[in-house]
Formats: C-alpha cells, sequence, structure tokens
C-alpha cells in the first residue's frame, strides 16, 4: 500500500511540476507556440532630425508586405538576419526613399514573429512618408509597447523582463539603468521560479495526503513543511526589503531645500546642477514657487526642489508659495533646511528648525549652515549642524553631495550588485504572496487541515505568477503596456 501511495506522490509531483513550470521553453518548443498576428508598423526611434530613422514591422507576411515596395532585390529569397539596400516605392512607383532593409525570420526576433526593420533618412516628413507607404500595404499601426507585447504573449521573455524594456528606456541615471539591466537578464523571475517551485513543492506534500485522508496515510513531514515555509517567508522579506532603494533608485531621491528667505536655496541649487536654474537675488521672498531639477550624483538621481522662504506674509502669491514649500516637504525623501550663517539664529528659527526635525519623521533630515564664508563669529550657536558650507564659495559642496547621497540611502538595502524590486506592482504581489505564505504557516502551526494550507499555498502560487506572467488578464496587460513608446 505504501509502496503504491509514493508511486502517486512522485505521479502527483511531476504533475504538479509540469503545471507550473516556469523555466524558458527551449527553441523548438518556442517555435510551435509562435503566433503570427496581423502586421504592426511603427517608427522605432524618436521624431525628428537626425541621420537616420528606423520604422519597424512585425507580423504575418512583414516580409512579403515591405517586399511589395522595395526596389532592389527579392526579400523574400533572402536569409534571415541580412540586410538589403534599395528603395521604397509608393503604389505609383515613385521613389518615396533610399533605405537599408533588415530581415528577420520567425521565430528569431524581438517579437518572435516575422520582422522587417527599414532604415531610412532621419528626417520628420521622409520618416513619415516611409511609414505611410508600409501602412498602405495593408500594415496596421502598431500601439504603444505592443512589440514588446507579442514578444511577451510568444514566449521571448517574461512579463517582469518586458516591464525591464521600459524601465530600460526610461532610465534617468546610472543606477536605474543597472537596475533595468538586471530585472532585463531575468534575475528577477529566477528568484520568483524558486520562490514558485518551493510552493509548489509545499502544496505537492500537503494535497497528496488530501487524497488519502480516508487511509489516514501522512506524506507530509510537518516539521519540513514548517522549515520550508518558514524560509520562503523570509526569503520574500528580504526581497521586499530591497523595494525602497529601488524605487528611489528609479524614481530619483525628492530633495527638498527650505529654509527662511535668502538662506541661500537657489544659489545651491544652481551650483549643484552646474547652471543658473533659479533666480537668485538679495531680495527675500524672490523665490515664489517650488523649482524642480533634475540632478545626479554618483549614479543616483535626485529631484532637487527649491521651494519658497519660509515666513508669514500677506502676499498673496508668496503665501501660495509658501503652502507648496510645505507640501513638497512632506513629499520628500530627503529634507535639507539651510541655515544662514550670516544671520543670527533665532528663538523662532531654532523652534521651526525643531519641529521640521520632529515633522520628518523617517525621512532622513539634514542641517546645513550656508554662506560660511561671510558666516557672523559666534562662540556658542548651541545648534549641531552637519555641515556648514558656502554654495558660493564652492567650500565643502563635495563634502555635501556625499552626505546627501549617503542620508538618502542611510538604513536602505543597498548594495550595487544586488537585485532590486524597483516596481510596485511587484511589490504588491510579492506582499501578497507573502501574506498568503504567513497564513499558512499559522494554519499549520493551529493544526489546521490540508484544505486550508492548500488554499493558502495556491494563492501564494497565483500571486508570485501574475509578476512573470504566468498568470494574468488583458487589463494588466493593457496598464502595463500602455507605458511604453509606440515603436518599442
Amino acid at each position: 500500500m505504501i509502496t503504491i501511495c509514493m508511486l502517486i506522490k512522485d505521479i502527483r509531483l511531476l504533475i504538479l511540476n509540469a503545471m507550473e513550470n516556469t523555466t524558458a521553453p527551449t527553441d523548438s518548443k518556442q517555435e510551435n507556440s509562435i503566433t503570427e498576428r496581423e502586421p504592426i508598423a511603427a517608427i522605432a526611434t524618436p521624431v525628428g532630425e537626425g541621420g537616420i530613422a528606423v520604422i519597424r514591422v512585425s507580423g504575418q507576411e512583414a516580409i512579403a508586405k515591405v517586399n511589395s515596395a522595395f526596389q532592389g532585390t527579392d526579400l523574400a529569397t533572402k536569409e534571415s538576419h541580412t540586410v538589403h539596400f534599395g528603395n521604397i516605392v509608393d503604389a505609383e512607383g515613385a521613389v518615396v526613399d533610399e533605405v537599408l532593409v533588415t530581415l528577420f525570420q520567425s521565430p528569431k526576433s524581438y517579437t518572435g514573429e516575422e520582422t522587417v526593420e527599414i532604415s531610412c533618412h532621419g528626417g520628420v516628413l521622409v520618416t513619415q512618408a516611409v511609414l505611410e507607404t508600409i501602412l498602405a500595404l495593408g500594415v496596421r499601426s502598431a500601439e504603444a509597447g505592443e512589440f514588446t507585447q507579442r514578444a511577451f504573449l510568444n514566449g521571448k521573455m517574461e512579463l517582469s523582463q518586458a516591464e525591464a524594456v521600459a524601465d530600460l528606456i526610461h532610465a534617468k541615471s546610472a543606477k536605474a539603468l543597472d537596475a533595468a539591466h538586471q530585472q532585463l537578464e531575468g534575475k528577477l523571475g529566477k528568484h520568483i521560479k524558486e520562490f514558485r517551485q518551493q510552493i509548489i513543492d509545499a502544496t505537492a506534500m500537503v494535497e497528496l495526503e488530501l487524497d488519502f485522508v480516508e487511509e489516514d496515510v501522512e506524506f507530509a513531514n510537518k516539521e519540513q513543511l514548517h522549515e520550508l515555509l518558514t524560509d520562503l517567508d523570509e526569503e520574500i522579506d528580504n526581497l521586499l526589503a530591497t523595494y525602497e532603494t529601488g524605487r528611489l533608485v528609479k524614481h530619483g531621491v525628492r530633495t527638498v531645500f527650505i529654509g527662511l528667505p535668502n538662506a541661500g536655496k537657489s544659489t545651491l541649487l544652481n551650483t549643484l546642477v552646474g547652471k543658473d536654474r533659479a533666480i537668485v537675488t538679495d531680495i527675500a521672498g524672490t523665490t515664489r514657487d517650488t523649482i524642480d531639477v533634475d540632478w545626479s550624483y554618483d549614479g543616483i538621481r535626485f529631484i532637487l526642489t527649491d521651494t519658497a522662504g519660509l515666513r508669514e506674509t500677506e502676499d498673496v502669491v508668496e503665501a501660495e508659495g509658501v503652502k507648496r514649500s510645505q507640501k513638497a516637504f512632506e513629499e520628500a525623501d530627503l529634507a535639507v533646511y539651510l541655515k544662514d550663517l550670516s544671520q543670527t539664529l533665532t528663538p523662532q528659527e531654532r523652534e521651526d528648525i525643531a519641529q521640521f526635525q520632529q515633522a520628518a519623521g523617517d525621512t532622513p533630515f539634514v542641517l546645513i549652515g550656508t554662506k560660511n564664508d561671510i558666516a557672523l563669529q559666534v562662540d556658542d550657536e548651541r545648534m549641531s549642524y552637519d555641515l556648514k558650507i558656502s554654495a558660493l564659495e564652492g567650500e565643502k559642496v563635495d563634502a555635501l553631495k556625499q552626505l546627501m547621497k549617503q542620508r538618502a540611502l542611510e538604513n536602505k538595502h543597498y548594495d550595487a550588485s544586488s537585485l532590486l524590486v524597483t516596481s510596485s506592482r511587484h511589490r504588491d504581489a510579492l506582499q501578497k504572496a507573502q501574506q498568503n505564505v504567513t497564513s499558512a504557516i499559522r494554519a499549520l502551526d493551529q493544526g489546521m487541515t490540508g484544505d486550508f494550507l492548500s488554499i493558502d499555498l495556491r494563492s501564494a502560487l497565483k500571486d508570485l505568477g501574475t509578476i512573470t506572467g504566468e498568470i494574468t488578464t488583458e487589463d494588466v496587460l493593457d496598464s502595463i503596456f500602455s507605458r511604453f513608446c509606440i515603436g518599442k
């Protein structure tokens, strides 16, 4: 009886693994899974004047469609991954442009479908003319992200890798680029596959017992199962711990400069970005609104926000600026309070600094003394500054840059070589999976039957599957690929 049961257990494990297997398909399987959809076309390079522009065509009979408008050679007889010189001509036979055409036979293309890339001259009018000539052949204009969506649907990449394509395009710092490359290489997908396999193993042990509940046969080692789920919970938690850093790396560190009027906020911003981005005068209240400027340091993107000086005012415009300054402070990832060292520290400003420091909570707060080149000689300021600088003279500005990066990533999981979760969608899915794993552990501790354990484990499996795309919906795909540019 036990031998038969063990045989059934092995068969059940094989079936579960086959159903939930997330490993990349082999070339032969991938060839069979390619679906040739209606041909689509779009300009794949930024619109404008340039040396060349690329128009991408993909789908059923893409090569034949382009071939009917191409003069130079018979593209239908050419091999994949070859480039051919000739002309694109319109329906009347008039030359539209001199081009190079690159062929990609299915399934060895970005989308997995037949694909043609037309390199033409990079002018707005000529590029559009070539595109319209192709569209007139019965080819549809591609929607945003449709090429990459087809690559996902044809099994050329996981959903998390497809999302990384958009991140790669929109990356605004070196670290964001690194994070996108890691995800594009499938490192996140590898972790998710490992998590799913652990859950599959646990589910197999639990569900097998349900088949033999009347025989009172126990296959699942409760201690081993508890250890497996506890380890999984910890591994998911470790990955989730990288999200806050991943968010800062991907979207940038929102850094707000606050302080009294004429504290040197605009001067510091201009010094950091290397150009006169904010107006600087000796007149208090010059800055009336928040000003956002992108600035990168050591591979990290900072969104620097210059704010209106904090003070009571009857000026309606300036008052609105102060209100926006408060809002920018509340939304900041890093708060930098600037104190003018050439002015006496008043009891009111001391109180303001203390209030801001308290209001910052978990947000890193840095207190910087400015205009140190003309600072008052005060024996005891009774204020502990993180740094004293002179933005105008460049004094300690490099030290401030290092301090800003250090504080922004303080207590964050940051390692240039480690995997970062950068997507809120992935974070939410991981959190749901962890909740279900935790629920399964709780059910195990309380001695609940395998029915309850199985429900939690299968829910966790589903949550993780939404990250790589094993489980998804049309709405999710539409939301993801709508972020892409047309042509990718």
